[in-house]
């Protein structure tokens, strides 16, 4: 992790193929263990959280696939209800009207940053006291 203002580092920029395999990474999201994921569509990044607005489960089919097969729209795994990548609206299914949770991304240097907000914040990392007396 870097300085709070440049953001978290999730990957390398070539890591994302235009509507192809997206990457997971892990948050804290509303103080729960989470997962977030970032999709290239149309050129730019979009960053989300994966849980469905339909039902708070992962959207992935298998890991990193959040694309139907046409490449055109985010497709939760359980439901079948797709989001517009570029905005995370749900354009139909259970959730219709509905949308993901989007989490702030940019692409810079090569890299791909996300920028915790309030709710969506670093995973908690357990710091476990060492004993001098073991």
């Amino acid at each position: 992790m870097s300085d709070a203002g440049a953001g978290v580092l999730i990957c390398e920029a070539d890591a994302l193929a235009e509507g192809g395999r997206g990457l997971r990474f892990a948050v804290a999201a509303f103080g729960d263990a989470a997962t977030g994921f970032v999709v290239r569509y149309h050129g730019q990044v979009y960053g989300y959280l994966n849980r469905c607005a339909h039902v708070p489960i992962e959207l992935d089919w298998a890991e990193g696939e959040f694309f139907e097969s046409s490449g055109l729209y985010l497709m939760c795994s359980t439901h079948g209800a797709i989001y517009l990548p570029d905005s995370g609206l749900c354009a139909g299914g259970p959730c219709k009207g509905g949308r993901l949770r989007p989490i702030a991304v940019r692409e810079e240097g090569g890299k791909i940053y996300w920028q915790p907000d309030e709710f969506i914040r670093p995973p908690f990392i357990p710091i476990h006291p060492q004993h001098d007396d073991l």
